[in-house]
């Protein structure tokens, strides 16, 4: 009796399955796949909805914008031609000095103890100068013994000149007028001329140096105006250019330029970094917002639309600003140009324009 009940409890399991749980699955399956295929039919057969404008002329200023580092208008380290003791050093640090202002001054008791003898022996040669030459009047001896007396005063006096070359060497001065760095020695050192006293900086005026692409050599002049930023102070600088490398740099193919400006406050240092923008004055060309070109292995892209479709254009770009890029060459004035889902798009994909 008791198997006949198991028997019996396994058959009404099936059959409840079956109703239950079987038949729902085969009804899922048999619906999710159509569902889907036409979820996805009506997403393949609509239109990609896209922003776009029109490539017109645009007449506006054209900038070029540049990195670029401030630099010492002059600089010099200060060394000492002699060897010898340092007695005296006139300067502190980071003060103020003009040209000419005496820096240091190395001992000099051994040039002036020969700069004495040297006087009193051409004193002397002087003496027997004139002497003999009241003798020569007289012919009392030959001009041969005179000319070696005259001859002995000119050699001792190029020997005092010499001398006094040396003395003036023993003092160190200022070749322009600017600020003194940071002391390497201190007094009673021994210099050579390989030793380094102190660093001498000229900041006002300050030169600006940096670069621009190659393409651009013929719109930079001489006393063109310079515009620059610096981190960190909220002012706007004016430069002009001063100075154009008359070679272009192999390697970066770009063009060396420096640009001065005043620095009465002392707010700009040498090594500051600096933002430039220099403007190449105003012609009409096709202007682009930046966001809308994507760079790629053969260089630069842009998407069209053209018949509702999107198009894929190479584009070769110029100056730009802060959010307009120049095009040389790919597009045309009345092209429409896609500005927006770029990400999604691809060449041939539908689209249609709000």
């Amino acid at each position: 009796m008791r198997p006949i009940i198991i028997i019996a409890s396994i058959i009404v399991i099936l059959i409840l399955g079956k109703f239950f749980i079987w038949d729902k699955k085969d009804s899922n399956n048999n619906t999710a796949p159509g569902a889907e295929k036409s979820a996805g039919n009506a997403k393949a057969g609509r239109p990609l909805s896209v922003l776009t404008e029109i490539v017109k002329m645009d007449e506006s200023d054209n900038y070029v914008f540049s990195s670029g580092t401030l630099a010492p208008n002059e600089e010099v380290e200060i060394r000492s031609e002699l060897s010898g003791r340092l007695i005296k050093l006139t300067i502190k640090e980071g003060m103020y000095v003009q040209k000419g202002q005496l820096i240091a001054k190395i001992k000099d008791d051994d040039i002036r103890a020969q700069l004495k003898k040297i006087s009193i022996e051409e004193q002397l040669a002087a003496q027997i100068e004139a002497r003999q030459k009241k003798l020569l009047e007289i012919n009392a001896i030959s001009k041969e013994e005179y000319e070696i007396s005259a001859n002995k005063v000119s050699t001792l006096n190029a020997d005092k000149e010499l001398l006094q070359v040396q003395l003036a060497k023993t003092e160190l001065r200022a070749p322009f007028s600017g600020k003194i760095g940071l002391k390497n020695i201190s007094e009673g050192a021994y210099i050579s001329p390989t030793t380094s006293i102190v660093t001498l900086v000229q900041t006002n005026p300050i030169k600006i140096d940096f670069s621009v692409p190659e393409r651009y050599l013929s719109n930079v002049k001489i006393g063109q105006e310079v515009v620059f930023e610096i981190d960190g102070i909220n002012e706007k600088f004016h430069s002009r250019i001063i100075a154009i490398d008359p070679k272009i740099d192999e390697n970066l193919r770009t063009l060396k330029v420096r640009a001065q400006t005043g620095n009465p406050n002392g707010k700009l240092f040498p090594g500051m970094f600096v933002k430039i923008n220099l403007n190449l004055g105003s012609n009409k060309s096709i202007m682009i917002p930046s966001e809308t070109i994507i760079p790629v292995m053969e260089g630069k892209k842009v998407f069209v639309k053209k018949d509702g479709v999107a198009k894929e254009i190479m584009i070769i770009t110029g100056l730009r600003n802060e959010k307009y890029v120049q095009v040389l060459s790919g597009l045309n004035v009345g092209d429409t140009l896609i500005t927006s889902a770029l990400m999604n798009l691809k060449n041939g994909a539908h689209v249609s324009a709000r």
